[in-house]
C-alpha cells in the first residue's frame, strides 16, 4: 500500500513538473521596449499656410485740417458720423477774415481809381505830343504811370481773391463721402496753421471694404502671390472665421532686431461692417493646396540620430559587411555611409534640396532613405520623391527617441 502511494505521488509530481515547464515554454514574452517614437506614412491633403499678425485698416482714409487760423465757432460732425462730400464738418470765426477781405477790397477798388486816373492822363498826353504841345518824353512817363496802375490793379484783385479764399476755407467741408473715425477738434479751441495744417478730422471713405497690413517674415514671403486666400481671426469675434485675399506685396523691407518683414496687403469684404479699423488679425495665408498626395510626418524630418544610434548603425554595418554573399556587402556599403555622413555636402541634388527619414530596422537600428519633399505645415509634408531607400503609405518613421520628451508627430 505505501508503494502504490509512493508510485501516485512521485506521478502527480512528475505531472505537475512537465505541466510547469510547459507553461514556463508557452507564456508570452515581453517585447524589448521601443526605442523610438514614430508616426506612419499615409495619404491626405495638406494646406501649407503663412501665419501672421495684421491691423485692420480702412482701405482709404483722409484727414480733414485747416488752411487758416481762428477759432472754432460750430462743430457738425461727430465720431462715427456718415457725412458726404461738400458737408460742413466745421466753421471757424471769420471775424478777423471779413476784415481782411474788406481791406483788400478797399485796395482793389483805389488801384482801380489809379488805373482809371492814369488811363485818362495817358489819352490826354497822346492829344498833346500829336500837337507838339509836349515832348515824347512826358508821354512815356504817362505810360510808366498807367503801366504801373495797372499791375497794382492786379495785385489788389490777387490779394481780393487770396482773402476771399480764406474766408471760403474757414468753412471746413467733407472733401468725400465716408466716416468720421477721428475728430482732434470743439468748440472753443484755436487751431493755428501757421507753419503745420492742424489735423481737424480722419474720414475713411467706405468701411464695407478694408484691409489688413501685415508683416510677413522674410522666409515666408518667397511664395506670397496676389490673389492667395486669405483666413483670419478677431478677438472681438473668436468663434468666427473670415476671409480675404492677397492684394499687394510690398517691396519696401523692414528690419526689427535682425528680422526682415515685407508688408502684405489683404483685402476683406466687410459688407455687414462687423470688422472695426484698428483691430488686430491673427492671418493664414494659404500658399498651396493639395487635396490627395502622400505625406510624411513633418517630425520625421526634424529628427537626426545621436551618437548611440550611429554606433549601433556602424556595428551593423560591420556585420553585414562580415556576412558572406555580394547582397549583403551591397546592403552594408550605404548603411556605413550613411552612418559616417553628416549630410553636409549632399543635402542638395541637382538643385533641390534632400532631406533623409529614418525607419527601425532589425535589432532597432535606424535605416535612413533620402527624400525630396514638397508643400509642408506644422503636422504634414508632401514627399514628392524617393532617392534611396524604400518609403511608401503605412511606413512608421522616426519622429524621436522614445526617452525624449515630446510628441510623436
Amino acid at each position: 500500500m505505501k508503494r502504490s502511494t509512493k508510485a501516485v505521488t512521485a506521478a502527480v509530481l512528475l505531472l505537475a513538473t512537465a505541466a510547469a515547464a510547459w507553461w514556463w515554454q508557452q507564456r508570452p514574452v515581453k517585447p524589448p521596449p521601443d526605442k523610438y517614437r514614430t508616426a506612419l506614412v499615409d495619404r491626405g491633403p495638406i494646406t501649407q499656410v503663412v501665419m501672421a499678425t495684421g491691423t485692420l485698416q480702412p482701405v482709404t482714409t483722409i484727414t480733414v485740417g485747416t488752411q487758416v487760423s481762428g477759432t472754432v465757432m460750430e462743430r457738425l460732425a461727430d465720431f462715427n458720423d456718415r457725412v458726404k462730400a461738400g458737408q460742413v464738418l466745421l466753421r471757424l470765426d471769420p471775424t478777423n477774415l471779413q476784415a481782411r477781405l474788406r481791406q483788400a477790397q478797399a485796395q482793389a477798388a483805389s488801384a482801380q481809381a489809379s488805373v482809371a486816373l492814369a488811363t485818362a492822363s495817358l489819352e490826354r498826353n497822346r492829344q498833346l505830343v500829336a500837337q507838339n504841345f509836349i515832348s515824347s518824353l512826358a508821354l512815356d512817363q504817362s505810360q510808366r504811370e498807367f503801366d504801373a496802375a495797372r499791375a497794382n490793379l492786379e495785385l489788389a484783385r490777387a490779394q481780393v481773391d487770396a482773402a476771399q479764399a480764406d474766408m471760403n476755407n474757414s468753412v471746413i467741408r467733407s472733401p468725400i463721402d465716408g466716416i468720421v473715425i477721428r475728430r482732434n477738434i470743439d468748440v472753443g479751441q484755436t487751431v493755428a496753421a501757421s507753419f503745420q495744417t492742424p489735423e481737424l478730422f480722419l474720414l475713411a471713405r467706405d468701411l464695407r471694404q478694408m484691409q489688413i497690413h501685415t508683416n510677413v517674415s522674410e522666409a515666408d514671403v518667397g511664395q506670397v502671390r496676389p490673389g492667395q486666400k486669405v483666413r483670419f481671426t478677431v478677438d472681438a469675434y473668436p468663434q468666427a472665421e473670415f476671409e480675404g485675399e492677397v492684394q499687394q506685396f510690398r517691396l519696401n523691407s523692414t528690419t526689427t532686431q535682425g528680422v526682415v518683414t515685407y508688408n502684405i496687403i489683404v483685402g476683406v469684404d466687410n459688407t455687414d461692417e462687423r470688422l472695426k479699423p484698428g483691430m488686430t488679425a491673427q492671418t493664414r495665408i494659404v500658399l498651396q493646396s493639395k487635396p490627395e498626395v502622400l505625406r510624411l510626418p513633418t517630425a520625421a524630418l526634424r529628427y537626426q540620430p545621436d551618437d548611440e544610434d550611429r554606433k549601433a548603425m556602424a556595428a551593423a554595418a560591420a556585420k553585414n559587411a562580415s556576412a558572406p554573399g555580394a547582397a549583403a556587402a551591397a546592403s552594408a556599403a550605404p548603411q556605413a555611409a550613411m552612418a559616417g555622413d553628416d549630410g553636409v555636402l549632399t543635402r542638395t541634388r541637382g538643385g533641390e534640396r534632400v532631406y533623409r527619414v529614418w525607419t527601425v530596422g532589425p535589432d532597432q537600428v535606424p535605416q535612413p532613405h533620402e527624400v525630396t519633399v514638397g508643400i509642408a505645415n506644422t503636422r504634414f509634408t508632401e514627399l514628392a520623391q524617393v532617392l534611396s531607400g524604400s518609403v511608401k503609405a503605412g511606413d512608421a518613421l522616426i519622429t524621436r527617441r522614445a526617452d525624449t520628451p515630446g510628441n510623436a508627430r
